[in-house]
């Protein structure tokens, strides 16, 4: 018999198979375990980035909206809020044109430098009162009221006298205020008529 004969040879390779069978499933778990350590980390990074993309989401949106709002308060500063020179023109012109949407017009318009103390903090500002007659009724005194009220103009509505006399007839004695940047290079406006 073969075997017999043969015997060492066998017996050799019988050490070798059962070596490389332990080697092979040795190998196999601990590659397996090595393999499942690396999906954990890939998982755990990828969460990571995740994270750190939706910080980088939410972080960019503040800065968009700080930028709006940077974007807004200068526009208010530049264009509500701007020196004389650059508005009063065009806020005369918006109280007429909302005079004569309401259908009032008044006869005349005065203009007073009113006294404002600046704040620590705050730029000096220049207020200006608008001081103007008109003569209608109910309806046309509170469309020229709501329309002051929902101007583009900084305006602000500071006195309303009201007397009727006559039964459909009010005369309204309105008394509006704004403000200006003050440059400090423009002369004080004390009691002008238009």
């Amino acid at each position: 018999m073969i075997w017999r004969e043969k015997r060492v040879l066998l017996i050799i390779l019988g050490i070798l198979l059962v070596a490389n069978t332990i080697f092979f499933f040795t190998y196999r778990v601990q590659y397996q375990t090595r393999l499942d350590g690396l999906e954990q980390r890939r998982s755990q990074a990828e969460a990571h980035l995740a994270d750190a993309k939706a910080a980088h989401a939410a972080a960019e949106q503040r800065y968009n909206s700080y930028r709006r709002i940077q974007s807004d308060v200068q526009t208010i500063y530049e264009k509500q809020w701007s020196t004389e020179p650059q508005r009063l023109t065009a806020l005369i012109t918006e109280v007429k044109r909302l005079a004569a949407a309401s259908q009032l017009i008044p006869p005349s318009y005065s203009f007073t430098e009113l006294q404002q103390k600046g704040t620590k903090g705050v730029p000096e500002a220049r207020t200006v009162g608008i001081t103007f007659t008109v003569q209608g009724n109910y309806a046309q005194v509170r469309r020229l009221i709501n329309l002051l009220e929902l101007s583009r103009q900084f305006v602000i509505i500071d006195h309303i006298g009201l007397s009727s006399a006559d039964n459909q007839i009010l005369t309204v004695n309105l008394s509006l205020k704004t403000l200006f940047r003050d440059t400090g290079t423009k002369e004080p406006v004390t009691n002008q008529e238009l």
